[in-house]
């Protein structure tokens, strides 16, 4: 096995990417608390539902872009230019006079933030070999799910001290930190190759928009920009997307697994913490999910370990995919009372369940991807996990509507089984390919 250990100068760079990671992350879900007092300022208008759309629409219409970007022009230039596009509209949320340019503000965030996930995953391939890389992907994913799940909680603590614009301004400067310790990340750089695919780029972002929208008219545009997109890529001299990727059974089974797994584990977050407030109060209920933020860390960390150690990943997706349907058939099974303890007891299994899964699809297509593909095999499975997560409270949202509190989570939760159940038969399709010990 190779040792490749950063070095102390690499260390540096290292915190950074992880930070870039947890303040894109953070900023997915932290909005969710402070929509009410955001309302209230801007006069309750409609527009402030887009706040949280907005955000993962631009971060998802924009990976691809940035995986190819990285991969012709190099991976740092364009993380930098990620990361201060994401400052650029943090400030300009916290700043922002009118719910319309609140929401252009969260473009701008969403898509520096599209280009901060795909660029750190394919930094971390390029800086390790796969099985090295294992443990480092392990703290990518516990940063990604720690700012995802702890989110709502710092949206709610920000807004009640110090107004909601403060949870924009946070990110100006931890983000100019991560910028510092980014500039000693050392990396190749690359020079332009081929004609750029913008066609490929816009037909993509419109078939995300149109399908994420979920009205009849959006997945009919979506569904034509598909097709579209298909036969624009197999004539493109640089396409954004290669479709021969597919061909690699390991990336075609990580991406619909990514597809799942990220509509079940983070689609479904919000309307956990809603469950979580059924009888408690905000703080109360944010309290309550630092179980579950705390499993979800420790099963990935421990995951991450053994990964790198037996170079064998397979087992990871079946386990998460078999204890979070667990998780939720026993939440669905739960009482009309409900006890707390119960609760908490299948949301700390559904929490292992998300550990265990969030990095490891991305490290098994590192894994078998060429080195010319590191970043469009990230973008693409940073994309299928983008658009499940945003799917997710879409599709949740209508069961949810369906009912009362008490008959719209549970719709939420039967909603989340068939999807896991899916998820549980994808994971033993991926096939078994040991990480390798050399780049």
């Amino acid at each position: 096995m190779s040792t490749t250990a950063p070095s102390r100068a690499q260390k540096p760079a290292l915190i950074g990417l992880f930070l870039s990671v947890f303040l894109a992350m953070l900023d997915a879900q932290v909005v969710a608390t402070a929509l009410p007092r955001i309302a209230a300022e801007f006069g309750g208008t409609g527009a402030y539902a887009w706040v949280t759309t907005a955000y993962l629409l631009a971060g998802s219409a924009t990976a691809p872009l940035y995986g190819k970007l990285g991969d012709v022009f190099g991976r740092k230039r364009v993380l930098l230019g990620a990361l201060t596009l994401f400052l650029l509209g943090s400030l300009a949320c916290g700043l922002a006079p009118s719910a319309g340019l609140l929401v252009a503000g969260r473009v701008l965030q969403g898509a520096g933030s599209g280009g901060l996930f795909v660029s750190v995953g394919a930094s971390l391939g390029e800086m390790f070999t796969p099985r090295e890389g294992a443990k480092y992907f392990g703290w990518f994913s516990i940063c990604f799910a720690v700012a995802s799940l702890a989110g709502p909680v710092v949206g709610g603590l920000l807004t009640g001290l110090a107004g909601w614009r403060s949870i924009f301004l946070v990110n100006l400067p931890l983000g100019l930190a991560a910028v510092a310790l980014l500039h000693q990340l050392d990396l190749p750089r690359r020079r332009r190759e081929a004609p750029f695919d913008f066609a490929g780029v816009v037909l993509l972002g419109s078939a995300i928009t149109g399908f994420t929208l979920l009205t009849p008219w959006s997945i009919a545009c979506g569904a034509a920009a598909a097709v579209t997109f298909v036969l624009v890529e197999r004539r493109a001299k640089a396409p954004v997307l290669p479709l021969r990727l597919f061909r690699d059974r390991t990336f075609t089974v990580a991406v619909v697994l990514s597809v799942l797994t990220g509509f079940a584990f983070l689609g479904s977050i919000n309307y956990i913490a809603v469950f979580l407030q059924a009888d408690a109060g905000p703080a109360e209920g944010g309290l309550r999910l630092v179980p579950m933020t705390i499993a979800v860390a420790v099963s990935s960390a421990v995951a991450s370990r053994i990964i790198a150690r037996t170079g064998h990943y397979r087992w990871a997706p079946r386990l998460s995919t078999a204890l979070g349907l667990l998780a939720v058939l026993g939440l669905t099974t739960l009482g009309e009372h409900r006890p707390l303890p119960a609760i908490l007891g299948c949301l700390v299994v559904f929490g292992l369940a998300a550990g265990l899964n969030l990095q490891v699809l991305a490290m098994a297509t590192q894994n078998t991807a060429p080195a010319a593909d590191r970043g469009a095999v990230a973008a693409g499975v940073n994309l299928a996990r983008a658009l499940g997560s945003a799917l997710g409270p879409v599709a949740l949202g209508f069961a949810y509507g369906a009912g009362s509190f008490s008959a719209g989570t549970h719709g939420v939760f039967l909603t989340l089984l068939p999807v896991l159940a899916l998820a549980l038969v994808t994971a033993f399709a991926l096939p078994h390919v040991p990480l390798r010990d050399h780049h």
